[in-house]
């Protein structure tokens, strides 16, 4: 009985590997049909969903980086001013939010093409039950998404001037960078102006999103001053050591986790096989270039200082991150690595750079999104042969000048009527006791009678 078994069992095994060596055989020619047969088409219902699916999801995934940007600052600022800092991202996140729908989002997406900006007004959604193909997604989901990046761009500000700008200010500058200033930059090109005619390329935001936050964070930054202390009266910067590093390391993992959604959701579209493949390479090349950076940083500190710092380290994950933005989808996987190491290094050579020009600026934004910004958005010719290295350089420049200067002169105005600047006893206490009340009211605690 037992060698009837075995024999019967052989016999199948050697019926399973004919079969298998037949499909073999087969195979080529069924996968040779497969490539000349159309592809078939995609029906519009299905484009639509999935199209409105990774609006959503990347949506969600960039909100998500607003928890980044408000833990890497609670980690990299003092204890005393911690509570400010996730105050004012929780703030900044609702007024971004407003302002693109009251007007940000018009101005930004209603223009003329070849324009130089859109309409006001507030933003209309499909109606309830709306099955309008046409645009290929949901109206409310194309908003959702580009109101995150806004608000990315306005957490960047908040991260430089940290520890010595008075909140209302601060916000009161927000309502304007979100409602206004981003939104007309981001017609430019995103809303098919006139740099969008003229051939410059920016897929995710260097430019659009991440250097325009440099630029009026370094506006901001030249008005406001340094925190007291900061420099030597000889002009030697003098180290605040943040109050949590595992904080910040768990900011910066959240951002990193969040610009997959950045980067892969600027795809914009997610109905057909091309573009999930698309999506899934920008994701690739995405985290290769921040680990680029984080290398890079490493072993270019140990070369300079002889030892490695974990903030800068930290920044060189952000700083390739920011270097990819601008073109997360071209590039090969060893182009996408140098790239973001570039940004890495950038981190490593400017942040010094800062200090001996005396600008201050609390967690390093200024080196990852504006310097690095600029770079990644310099570099997309040289993965992109549609792409040319003097359209690129036109737009940064004009968004160099627009922002910056769009912002000081609201820096100035703000400052000229109510001031931007806490008090020297205020900035000794701490933001968290003089601006939010922290230990201050202890009937505000919750829990406390």
């Amino acid at each position: 009985m037992t060698i009837r078994k075995t024999l019967t069992l052989a016999g199948v095994f050697v019926g399973l590997a004919a079969t298998a060596a037949f499909a073999q055989d087969v195979a080529p020619d069924a996968a040779a049909a497969a490539a000349e047969a159309p592809a078939p088409a995609v029906q519009p219902e299905v484009a639509y969903i999935f199209n409105t699916l990774l609006f959503l999801i990347g949506g969600f995934l960039v909100m998500w980086m607003a928890a980044g940007f408000a833990m890497l600052e609670a980690g990299l600022v003092r204890s005393k001013n911690v509570s400010m800092q996730c105050l004012k991202n929780v703030a900044l996140y609702s007024i971004a939010g407003l302002m693109y729908w009251i007007v940000g989002y018009n101005l930004m997406y209603t223009g003329v093409d070849g324009g130089y900006i859109g309409s006001f007004g507030t933003y209309s959604f499909d109606p309830v039950g709306g099955d309008n193909l046409a645009t290929g997604y949901s109206t409310a989901s194309d908003w959702f998404f580009q109101m995150v990046f806004v608000a990315t761009a306005a957490s960047i500000v908040s991260g430089t001037l940290a520890e010595r700008i008075r909140l209302w200010p601060f916000l009161l500058f927000t309502v304007v960078l979100t409602g206004f200033i981003y939104p007309i930059a981001g017609s430019w090109q995103w809303g098919a102006g006139w740099l969008s005619e003229m051939g410059f390329s920016d897929f995710a935001g260097s430019t659009l999103v991440h250097s325009v936050g440099g630029w009026a964070a370094l506006a901001g930054a030249l008005l406001l001053g340094a925190r007291k202390g900061r420099f030597a009266a000889d002009g030697h910067g003098i180290a605040m050591p943040g109050s949590s590093i595992p904080l910040a390391t768990l900011g910066t993992f959240i951002l990193w986790l969040g610009w997959f959604g950045f980067n892969g959701a600027s795809q914009l579209a997610m109905g057909t096989i091309t573009d999930v493949t698309d999506v899934s390479r920008i994701f690739a090349n995405t985290n290769l270039a921040a680990a680029g950076g984080v290398v890079t940083a490493m072993i270019l500190l140990q070369i300079i200082y002889k030892r490695v710092d974990v903030t800068m380290v930290l920044n060189g994950a952000l700083a390739g991150l920011v270097s990819i933005t601008a073109e997360p989808l071209q590039p090969s996987p060893l182009a996408a690595i140098l790239i973001g190491s570039v940004g890495g290094v950038i981190v490593v050579l400017t942040v010094p750079l800062l200090n001996r020009l005396k600008i201050d600026d609390v967690v390093g934004a200024i080196p990852v999104h504006l310097f690095a910004g600029i770079w990644g958005t310099l570099a997309v010719p040289l993965t992109n042969a549609e792409t040319s290295f003097v359209t690129q350089l036109i737009g940064v420049a004009a968004y160099g000048v627009f922002a910056f200067f769009g912002s000081l002169i609201v820096w100035a105005i703000i400052k000229a009527v109510i001031g931007i600047r806490v008090s020297d006893e205020e900035e000794a206490l701490g933001l968290d006791r003089s601006e939010v009340g922290v230990e201050a009211y202890p009937e505000f605690a919750v829990g406390r009678s």
